[in-house]
């Protein structure tokens, strides 16, 4: 009962026994829910974010001990972590203008010394 079951699904990945991450896939919802109501408050529009970093890192594990037979001890550790993610509003697309206004070339002291040359007729 404890092991891990076999499933058809799992033959995508060319392998006969797969998971699904139900309970971190619970926290990164709750943690999008709690993104989304701090943009409500922010007088953000929600329609229109959108996550442009998102991080996951290992933060320091906590130490417990469990108790075993004959006056042993064990560690008891959890692995937790930190979740980083920004969200930001999708700017919407400006349509930009068809006629293009003529910049002013810069050129560096090497590329007009060449231009000299080649007016000057260098043999």
């Amino acid at each position: 009962k404890g092991c891990i079951g076999r499933t058809p699904q799992a033959k995508e990945f060319k392998m006969s026994q797969g998971r699904w991450p139900i309970k971190s896939a619970k926290i990164l919802l709750d943690l999008l829910r709690n993104a989304e109501s701090n943009a409500e408050f922010k007088n953000l529009d929600t329609e229109n974010l959108t996550i442009t970093h998102i991080q996951v890192s290992e933060a320091q594990q906590g130490r417990r001990r469990t108790y075993r037979a004959h006056g042993r001890i064990n560690a008891y550790m959890n692995c937790p972590c930190h979740v980083e993610m920004i969200l930001e509003e999708k700017e919407e697309a400006v349509e930009t203008p068809d006629v293009e206004e003529a910049k002013p070339k810069k050129f560096t002291k090497k590329q007009l010394a060449k231009r000299r040359l080649q007016v000057g007729g260098a043999p």
